[in-house]
């Protein structure tokens, strides 16, 4: 299979990674050196620097390092070849079954982080891997999360995760009105990353082995961002806060959203390309 891939047992590492970068660079991996320097590091247990110097692996590690060169240019994600999956401060373990993360959502991390009072109590809903929640109880462990998700095989994924940081895994639909209905009126941040990709729009090969529950959200991608809100509304005292992702087609729809949900403050942010991300409001105090 090496052969085959264009790898040589004679060749010391770098030459390898150079090779399979090429590789990657051919199949429309959007970063080929990256992703090669971390199958290598993945494989050698090198660092990547420690790698530009490094001689010619074992058969073992070159036919391992072989495949999974020939699985990411199948445009298998990265994280699943590695089971790692780094977000703001931590790495997550992520794999088949549940939504990898993006860098994107660090933005909504922040905001959240932001808007957080201290021992503030957190619902992080359609939490997937746990990223957000992970982040939020670990940066901020005075705070109290609770992290929903519906999902059997992507639970397994957030209850590993999120061991040990104090933040409470729950299997549920975040939608439902009984689910944690003890907190209604009573969390101070509520924060998302639900599915909300419409179904016509293209995405990159990798998003192919994402749950497309995690994904799509019907036509028009609104299908849990619209009662999501409500629910959001719910939870959250007066003056309490609510942010989520949304597709960059949302950024008109999602603060209407949230507008006519009670929310008041409402604004939508761009990520660091400069398109619409995600949405956020403050729960307007009652009359």
């Amino acid at each position: 299979m090496a052969s085959k891939r264009g790898l040589s047992a004679v060749e010391p590492w770098p030459q390898l990674i150079a090779s399979a970068a090429e590789l990657l660079a051919a199949s429309g991996v959007s970063s080929p050196r990256v992703d090669a320097e971390l199958l290598a590091a993945h494989v050698s247990g090198l660092r990547r620097g420690r790698l530009l110097i490094a001689g010619a692996p074992e058969e073992a590690e070159l036919a391992a390092f072989a495949e999974l060169v020939e699985r990411r240019c199948a445009r298998e994600p990265l994280q699943h070849l590695t089971g790692a999956a780094p977000f703001r401060y931590g790495e997550l373990a992520v794999g088949p079954g549940v939504f990898v993360p993006r860098p994107e959502t660090e933005l909504l991390v922040d905001w959240a982080l932001d808007h957080l009072p201290e021992g503030g109590v957190v619902i992080d809903a359609c939490s997937g891997s746990g990223a957000i929640a992970h982040a939020i109880a670990t940066e901020r462990p005075d705070s109290r999360v609770w992290a929903v998700e519906a999902d059997p095989d992507a639970f397994e994924w957030l209850e590993s995760n999120l061991r040990h940081t104090g933040a409470t895994p729950v299997l549920a639909d975040a939608v439902a009105a009984g689910t944690l209905a003890e907190f209604d009126g009573q969390i101070d941040l509520v924060v998302a990353n639900p599915p909300y990709v419409p179904m016509d729009i293209e995405v990159a090969p990798e998003v192919d082995f994402d749950p497309s529950g995690a994904v799509y959200a019907d036509e028009a991608g609104l299908a849990v961002i619209q009662p999501l809100a409500l629910r959001a509304a719910r939870w959250l005292r007066p003056g309490g806060w609510y942010g989520f992702e949304h597709d960059d087609t949302h950024g008109k729809a999602a603060p209407e959203i949230l507008r006519v949900s009670g929310f008041v403050e409402v604004m939508d942010h761009e990520d660091l390309a400069g398109r619409a991300r995600f949405a956020t409001g403050k729960l307007g105090l009652s009359p």
